[in-house]
C-alpha cells in the first residue's frame, strides 16, 4: 500500500514517514503542492496525506488539480482549526481534515479508515451493482455513473451516496449520517454533510437546482428517491 506524504515541514514528513513505514505502507514524500500533483500522476499512490499551506502551490489547489484526473483518498492537514477551512477543504475535494498538532495514532486510525472505504483493504466480489434510474453504482471498484457516463466521486461521496442508495425512500438527519459515514470525524459540523450532498448533486443530478434523486426533507434530512 503506497501512501503519498506531502508537507513543506522536514521533520514532520520524517516523522510521518517512519511510523507509516512502521506499519508496513510504502512511503513516497514532497514539500509542495507542485511535488503532490506530479507523485499522484507518475506514481499513483493508495492515499494522500496533504498540507495546506505549501510554497510554490499550495494544499488547496493541488487538491483540486489531483481531483481532475484522480479520486485517490485525501487527508489534508492544517494549522488552522475553524470549521470555515474544513468545509474549504471539502469544497476542493478533500477526504478527511487533521488539524496540526495531531497524535500519529489518529492519523494512522483515519487513514486505515479512508483506504477501507476506498476499498483498498478490502476483498470485494466482483459484479456487485447498485443501480436505481439513472445512476449506478460499481461496488466492487467504487466508480460512480450517471446515465452511463462515468461521475469522479471523492472516497466520502461514494460512501455518502452508497449509504443512501442502499436505504432509499429513507430520510437521514445530518447528525445520523455524521455518525454512519463519518464516525467520530467532525460530528459536530453538520455543514460537512451539506457540502457533500451539494457536490452529489453537482457529479449525479441532471439538474442539480432541481434534484430528481437526492432529496432534501425540510427539517428532517436528505433521502435517496427510488
Amino acid at each position: 500500500m503506497k501512501i503519498l506524504v506531502v508537507d513543506d515541514e522536514a521533520l514532520l514528513v520524517k516523522g510521518i514517514r517512519f511510523n507509516l513505514q512502521n506499519e508496513g505502507y510504502d512511503v513516497i514524500t514532497g514539500s509542495d503542492g507542485l511535488e503532490a500533483v506530479r507523485a499522484v500522476q507518475e506514481q499513483s499512490p493508495d492515499l494522500v496525506v496533504l498540507d495546506v499551506m505549501m510554497p510554490n502551490m499550495d494544499g488547496l489547489t493541488a487538491c483540486a488539480k489531483i481531483r481532475e484526473f484522480s479520486e485517490v483518498p485525501i487527508i489534508m492537514l492544517t494549522a488552522k482549526s475553524d470549521d470555515m477551512d474544513k468545509l474549504i477543504g471539502f469544497d476542493h475535494g478533500a477526504d478527511d481534515y487533521l488539524t496540526k498538532p495531531f497524535n500519529i495514532l489518529e492519523l494512522k486510525a483515519r487513514i486505515r479508515a479512508l483506504l477501507r472505504r476506498a476499498g483498498s483493504v478490502e476483498k470485494k466480489t466482483p459484479g456487485n451493482m447498485l443501480t436505481i434510474g439513472s445512476i449506478s453504482l460499481d461496488l466492487d471498484a467504487r466508480n460512480a455513473y450517471r446515465s452511463g457516463q462515468v461521475a469522479d466521486l471523492t472516497a466520502k461521496e461514494f460512501d455518502v451516496i452508497e449509504f443512501l442508495m442502499r436505504n432509499p425512500n429513507r430520510v437521514y438527519s445530518r447528525e445520523a449520517l455524521l455518525d454512519t459515514i463519518w464516525a467520530y470525524e467532525y460530528r459536530s459540523d453538520i455543514r460537512t454533510v451539506d457540502v457533500h450532498i451539494r457536490r452529489l448533486r453537482e457529479k449525479l443530478e441532471e439538474n442539480p437546482a432541481e434534484p430528481k434523486y437526492i432529496l432534501t426533507k425540510w427539517g428532517v434530512g436528505y433521502y435517496f428517491r427510488k
